[in-house]
């Protein structure tokens, strides 16, 4: 008998696509896991120091599937496959009231990631892995910020 996984990370060294200079590199890690199956999040780590600083962004996985082969996304992310000679990539375009930041993510990490995602929980099997009842419990019953 075969087990889905609960979760599932990959570590990707991304590109950071800088106006008028060379690309920087970034470590970045991306993590799917069924209790919350319709997100997938990254973490960017800031520093190449193992204690660095980590900005975490959460989005859906619908989403970055879409932006593998056609441009996807409104407002704050945006992905798209790019057009460009070079190595396969897909651009992660983000935007926060911080600031503005443009990413290539090497296709075939990418897409084996979404893979590995999509054999844990199958694109149209996400409701089966949600609690409704009690995420709607913690809509209605949480306590107002102060």
């Amino acid at each position: 008998m075969t087990t889905r996984p609960t979760s599932v990370s990959a570590h990707l060294q991304l590109r950071l696509l800088v106006p008028g200079t060379a690309a920087l590199p970034v470590r970045a890690d991306l993590r799917y896991d069924v209790s919350d199956p319709y997100a997938v999040q990254i973490s960017f780590h800031t520093s190449s120091q193992s204690r660095g600083d980590v900005v975490q962004w959460t989005f859906a996985r619908q989403l970055l599937s879409s932006g593998v082969t056609a441009p996807a996304g409104e407002g704050d992310v945006k992905v798209w496959p790019s057009t460009g000679s070079g190595p396969d990539v897909v651009c992660l375009a983000l935007s926060s009231p911080s600031g503005r930041a443009m990413f290539e993510v090497p296709l075939v990490d990418l897409v084996q990631f979404l893979g590995q995602s999509y054999e844990a929980v199958p694109s149209g099997g996400e409701s089966a892995y949600v609690d409704v009842d009690a995420e709607l419990a913690l809509l209605l019953w949480a306590e107002p910020e102060t």
